[in-house]
């Protein structure tokens, strides 16, 4: 884009609140179709992850028991680990929005000076803000509450074919509205940084290690979903015999000689939702939406201060 496409000054129609919406998006549409093609590519892998995949896991698990979610030449294993990628991938997305949000939504529109040319043109600098956030806001809570309720729709109906342990409790515990809040705080620290920075390549950095300071402390210190501090989340295991008897699980799921003495064919495991859930969401998704309006709060001080200045 040239210099003098980057300081074109913006049509009456882009001065309304419609079509400041659309210079926006027109402004960050290579950015909007990443999101689209993100959140469309994670439904269809959790998609699979409901379908076809569980239907390949759970054949493992019928014939060779939890022996069949560690063996390395079977589907199992792979869906095991295939389970908690969802995770990563909207644990990264979070990381995406806090960069682009410090970056290119608002510090690279300072730098160009593009922003202080809108607010030249009976765009006041609020209004700006405002639409800058609220654009962006509104595709992350759309594409993560779609992601979000499709991970829980598989925990509720596969959570069975996970191997016991600290992962399926802090997978547990990631399922819920506090999942859709944390990319908003890292979109809103991003817009803060970028307006204290003004620089792309520095609130590029500044938003990554502010927004890493934030996912590290949610791990690590309770009501967020931390791997320590988090209770137990119980299981409920059950093994079948040839005759397609309910008994107790022998916990011998890889000794052949241990499931011929009990004519184990096939288990079944069943986890418990902990009471601690719905309290620990609420609250955390209460003190990271808390930060959010702090962060934005601060962002149109800071935005009120420097346009006077200027």
């Amino acid at each position: 884009m040239s210099a003098a496409a980057v300081l074109e000054a913006p049509s009456a129609s882009a001065r309304t609140p419609r079509g400041l919406i659309h210079t926006v998006l027109r402004l960050h549409r290579g950015a909007l179709w990443i999101w689209l093609a993100f959140v469309t590519a994670t439904a269809g892998f959790l998609l699979w992850l409901l379908g076809p995949g569980a239907e390949a896991a759970q054949h493992k698990l019928a014939v060779y028991g939890y022996a069949g979610l560690i063996m390395s030449d079977g589907p199992a294993i792979e869906y095991n680990d295939l389970f908690y990628y969802p995770d990563t991938l909207l644990t990264m997305a979070s990381f995406a929005v806090a960069l682009f949000a410090g970056g290119p939504l608002i510090a690279r529109e300072l730098e160009s000076g593009t922003a202080q040319l809108a607010w030249t043109q009976s765009v006041s600098p609020a209004r700006w803000l405002a639409t800058a956030l609220a654009v962006p806001a509104a595709f992350i809570v759309l594409g993560t509450t779609l992601l979000t309720v499709l991970y829980h729709q598989l925990w509720s109906t596969h959570s069975n074919l996970l191997v016991a342990g600290i992962g399926p409790r802090s997978l547990y515990f990631s399922l819920g509205p506090a999942t859709v809040a944390a990319p908003l705080l890292g979109l809103a620290l991003g817009a803060l940084i970028g307006l204290t920075a003004r620089r792309t390549l520095p609130a590029l950095a500044f938003s990554g290690v502010a927004y890493f300071l934030v996912y590290a402390f949610r791990g690590n210190h309770w009501p967020f979903q931390g791997r320590y501090q988090q209770p137990e989340l119980s299981s409920r295991s059950r093994a079948f015999t040839s005759a397609g008897t309910e008994i107790r699980d022998p916990g011998c799921y890889d000794d052949k000689a241990c499931l011929a003495q009990h004519d184990v064919v096939r288990f079944t495991r069943e986890y418990l939702p902990s009471s601690d859930y719905w309290p620990r969401q609420l609250l955390e998704t209460g003190v990271l939406l808390a930060l959010t309006a702090v962060a934005v709060a601060l962002a149109f001080g800071l935005l009120r201060r420097r346009a006077a200045i200027g």
